[in-house]
Order: structure tokens, then sequence, then C-alpha cells
């Protein structure tokens, strides 16, 4: 646990192997070696989460999902054990099914399997409501900030906008109440809110949002995060288009073809898309397929749904713009089918319209219309959403860069402020 915290990952793993043996060769009470093996397997899980591997961690959680339901089945009986370190007892049993909850929205998010996240996250807020009537523990607190955070993150891809606001607030709320939890979690707030900036077309809040998460905390234990939020603030200046001195500073540092600074594989796939990304936009279209192959090859190794169905319809436009247009098809089309499965908004409509070109192109008139009319309908759930969200008072947050949360300081507004040009 301390080497996963002080983020030591290279010594993390033989540790858990030993580790494995000695828990499954421990003889003692039931319960507390099945508790013993929900800590372990917690762990594990974790580590795996890091390093972004969500293939590789499924039998691990499957196996942590099967313990915590066996605890669940066993009585507390009196434990007077001889040795007093068998006493250890790490969390209550509420506690751990709450955790593993927990863990397997984390794992759900990663995956782009978010309608499951969504009913994970559901029973856990709802396991927490009730223990938080009879149990002050902070750590309930801080369950609850995480899942959260997660579930936030699911709402902005799958067009719930206003919801995620919403959640974003209540986040703020929970900060707001305990200076140690808005400590530990000021920079994911800021990092928050730079999405749902991104996802209404705020690029100079979402940037005044992401600079605010580099600098509210420090991030040389959190690399992971520093990652994350960096690979975000280079896609703003991707859209914004003028910031090149700044970006490229950015894309120095997270380099995946040469000293990329975390092991997790899911953000160096995301690296290798921000660079394909770029070299879109640059008109530099083969190397734009070598770095969107890349991602392909890393999000199909380990499940990262979304990434493969970004990937994909990049690749898709690509071939479009090149005049290939069977080759555009048979990225769309695969495009199109995985957006729907996570479900991923931007990635759907994205797809549709140029799924419409394609036919309309092809003398599909027919498939054109259809694709046309899938166009219309996410563009206009979008809109709706949009609108919704941008009417919020909690709109308002996205200019709070400074200082403690602000609770309860929200006007309404009129409507909305921003351009909806780039949903449309």
């Amino acid at each position: 646990m301390l080497l996963l915290m002080e983020r030591k990952l290279g010594e993390v793993h033989p540790l858990l192997t030993l580790c494995g043996t000695i828990v499954e060769n421990w003889q003692g009470n039931p319960i507390q070696k099945e508790s013993l093996r929900v800590f372990f397997l917690v762990l594990q899980v974790t580590h795996y989460l890091d390093a972004g591997q969500v293939k590789s961690v499924k039998p691990c959680l499957k196996q942590l999902q099967q313990c915590i339901q066996t605890i669940s089945t066993l009585h507390d009986d009196e434990i007077l054990p001889s040795n007093p370190a068998d006493l250890f007892h790490w969390l209550p049993k509420e506690h751990m099914c709450v955790l593993v909850y927990l863990v397997t929205v984390m794992h759900s998010m990663q995956a782009g399997y978010l309608e499951k996240a969504q009913k994970y996250t559901d029973k856990a807020l709802m396991q927490l409501e009730k223990l938080k009537m009879l149990d002050s523990s902070p750590i309930l607190s801080t369950f609850q900030v995480i899942l959260l955070e997660h579930i936030i993150m699911c709402r902005l891809v799958t067009g719930h906008k206003a919801t995620a606001l919403q959640e974003i607030s209540q986040v703020c709320q929970l900060c707001a109440q305990s200076p140690r939890l808005f400590t530990n979690h000021a920079s994911q707030l800021h990092t928050l809110l730079g999405l749902y900036c991104i996802s209404v077309n705020c690029m100079d809040n979402a940037e005044a949002q992401f600079t605010a998460a580099l600098r509210v905390s420090d991030l040389t234990t959190h690399q992971e995060l520093w990652a994350f939020i960096v690979t975000n603030l280079a896609s703003v200046y991707i859209r914004e288009g003028n910031r090149h001195q700044e970006l490229y500073s950015l894309l120095e540092r997270i380099n995946p073809d040469h000293n990329f600074p975390v092991s997790s594989h899911c953000l160096r796939a995301a690296a290798f898309y921000i660079r394909g990304l770029l070299s879109f936009f640059q008109g530099r279209y083969n190397e734009a397929k070598r770095f969107l192959r890349e991602t392909l090859k890393m999000s199909n190794a380990e499940d990262l749904n979304r990434l493969t169905a970004c990937s994909l319809v990049l690749l898709g436009h690509i071939f479009y713009v090149l005049g290939n247009h069977r080759e555009s098809n048979n990225m769309v089309v695969p495009a199109m089918q995985l957006a729907s499965k996570i479900p991923d908004m931007s990635v759907q409509l994205w797809s549709s319209a140029l799924l419409k070109d394609l036919n309309k192109a092809c003398g599909n008139t027919i498939d054109a219309h259809e694709a046309a009319q899938m166009h219309q309908n996410f563009s206009q759930q979008l809109l709706q959403d949009h609108i919704a969200a941008c009417s919020l008072p909690e709109h308002n947050l996205i200019s709070w860069t400074d200082g403690p949360p602000p609770v309860g300081q929200f006007q309404a507004q009129n409507g909305p402020t921003t351009s909806l040009a780039s949903l449309l």
C-alpha cells in the first residue's frame, strides 16, 4: 500500500504476488481471512487501474466481487485470537461493500461501460446514504466524492451535462464541509470543471480550470492525475488553434514515444491520440494515421472502448478527406456501433455526420437520409442538454479558479452564453 502511495509501481507487482501466496495460505477465522483477501485484492485491483490496464484487472476484480459476497454471508462471531496481530480489521464489512462498488465504478468508467458505472454508482450512493445516518466516519465522504468524480465524467460522455454540473456542485458542497477533503480533491474538482467547460465549448474557461488544477495541489505524488490534466489541456490548445508554443511545450512533457512520465497504459494511449488529433488538424494525415493506429493497438489490448471509438472515427474522417470512402466506412461503422454501446454522444454525433456524407458521396440515398436523421436526433439531444446546463446557476462555477469552493453563491442566468456552433 505504501509503495502504491509513493508511486513506486515497479516494486509493487512482485510484492503483490508474494502477498497473494501468503494470504491464500493463511489459516484463521473465515471472516478474518476474507477481510484480509478483500484488502489484498483492493490493492491489486487499484494497482492495475492505476496502470490503466482495464482488461488485465478483470480476473482480480471478479475475485474481489465474489469475496465481498462471501463476507456478506458470514456472521461476525466474537473473535478472541491468541495472537494480537490477528485482530487486524481494516474496514467494517459495510464500508468494504461500498469500496468494492467504488472500484467497480472506476473500472467501468475506464473501460467505457458507462451504464454499468451508473448502476453501481447508484447502489454505492444508496448504501452510503444509509451508512452516513449512523456513522460519521470521514472515509464515507471520501468514498462519496470519488464516486461522484467518476460518475460526473461518465455523464459528460453520455450527454448529461446538466446533471454532471449539479453533481460537481455537490462535490463542492462536500469539500466545503471538510478542509481535508478539499485539500485532497481540489485538483480533481478543477479538472472536472475543465472537462465540463470543454463539453459546453467554453475553451478559455477550460484552460483556466486545467491551469488551476495544476496549480492548487502538489501533483509530484499524483503523476497520473498530472498527465491526465496536461493531456486534456493539450486538447484545449489544439481546439483553440493559436497556442502553438504552449501546446508544443506540453506535448514534449507527455511524449508517448520517449520517456512518458507515467506507467499508465491508458494515459500513454491517450497521448498517442492527442498527437494524432494535432496531426489531423495540421493536415499531416500519414503521421496522424501512425499515431492513431498506435492508439488503436494499445486500446484494443486493454479494452479501452472510448479511446477505440474516438480513434476509429478520427481515422474514418482522415480516410474520408483523402477520398478513400471504402476504408472510411470500415472505420466509421464500428466506431458508431461502439459509441452506441458505451454510449458516447459526441462520437455518435461525429460518426453519424460522417456516415451521412459518406453515403451521400457513394450515392446511397436511403442510408444517407437515415444517417442524417440520426445526426439530427443526436444534435437535438446535445443542444437541449447544452441549453439546460448553461441555464443552471451552477454554470457560474466555471469562473471559480481560486480559493475555497464556492457554495450557495450562484445567481440564475437568463440563458446560455456559450457558443453552440461546435454541436451543430
